[in-house]
């Protein structure tokens, strides 16, 4: 049930909690900004104002306007590079000082595990934005090779997750991978499904299982730091 169409929740309190949530994401942003990049140089804090700015402007004209982008099949591009690339590798320089290729990895692990989820949410709304004229990829792929395609981005997530965790040598994160259990059964709901609406309960599944992947990364890192 989508709050706002259903009436539950206002459209005036939905502009006021987008806004509050703005302001917020400005916030520990601009925070983020000025005490991460003390060691860089000026132009990195340019840089990471650009990205911010970048951020918020890519989540407005997402669905908002007459060419949003979601609605024209670039959606899990941009959710790729802001949820993946962005929030990964172009984050970590402000807790570190230093940049690596490896985070190429996880960056793709977390944008796949990203763009699936919204590959899920346009499966479900398949048929109307069909009918409204939303060009959504899925929409573009039909539902087979949407499926296919699902399968192709969570499989490419984990292969990326067990590389990055095979050249860092971090045995113990392959704890990491438990929720890997939840995401087969995911992708035999997916295979089997024949009914779009009742995809919406794997949303939750995605998303919770891609946070449970980090915390229990963090966890293993923590543990390793520790012991040595």
């Amino acid at each position: 049930m989508r709050a706002v169409q259903s009436g539950s929740i206002s459209k005036n309190a939905m502009k006021n909690a987008v806004i509050f949530t703005s302001l917020l994401s400005f916030l520990s942003a601009g925070l983020l900004i000025y005490f991460g990049t003390k060691n860089l140089s000026a132009t990195s804090v340019y840089i990471y104002i650009a990205l911010a700015v970048a951020s918020v402007f890519a989540a407005i004209t997402y669905t908002i306007g007459k060419k949003a982008y979601g609605y024209n099949g670039l959606g899990d591009l941009f959710v790729f590079i802001f949820f993946g690339l962005v929030s990964v590798i172009g984050v970590y320089p402000l807790f570190s000082d230093t940049l690596s290729w490896i985070l190429v990895f996880p960056a793709v692990t977390i944008g796949f595990l990203s763009t699936a989820v919204l590959n899920l949410n346009n499966m479900r709304d398949r048929e109307n934005d069909s009918k409204v004229g939303k060009r959504t990829l899925v929409v573009k792929l039909g539902a087979s090779n949407a499926k296919k395609y699902h399968f192709f981005l969570i499989i490419s997530a984990f292969l990326s997750w067990g590389i990055f965790l095979v050249l860092t040598k971090n045995w113990l994160g392959f704890i990491s991978f438990l929720p890997a259990l939840l995401f087969v059964k995911h992708l035999v709901f997916v295979a089997k499904n024949t009914v779009p609406k009742e995809l919406d309960s794997q949303l939750k599944l995605v998303a919770l299982g891609t946070f449970f992947i980090s915390l229990l990364y963090v966890i293993s890192v923590s543990i390793n730091q520790w012991i040595l």
